[in-house]
């Protein structure tokens, strides 16, 4: 069992693994790592139960395992796993899910 299937996000927080950064050149220019901007796209790989609402009854949550979703560029808190950079984030952040075709 992966340490990722061995953590559960609590509440409406779910847990992203941010897509990978696809490498330009522009004019041969190889931009440094640092200068890089961050993947503002990601893939769902844990959720929370969801939200308790003001009336003590949980509210489900809109977004599941697998979702390929787009947050906020700042969204989140970086964690790493297993040498491999996470996101943790409230599903507020998440502003939309992707559905290819």
């Amino acid at each position: 069992m992966s340490t990722v299937t061995k953590i559960k996000p609590l509440g409406d927080r779910v847990l992203v693994k941010p897509a990978e950064n696809k490498e330009t050149k522009k004019g041969g220019i190889i931009i440094p790592d640092t200068a890089k901007e961050k993947p503002m796209e990601g893939e769902v790989v844990a959720v929370g139960p969801g939200k308790i609402s003001d009336s003590g009854t949980r509210m489900e949550m809109d977004i599941k395992k697998g979702d390929k979703v787009l947050y906020g560029k700042y969204s989140g808190t970086e964690v790493k796993i297993d040498d491999v950079e996470y996101l943790i984030m409230s599903s507020d952040d998440v502003m939309a899910i992707i559905h290819e075709k």
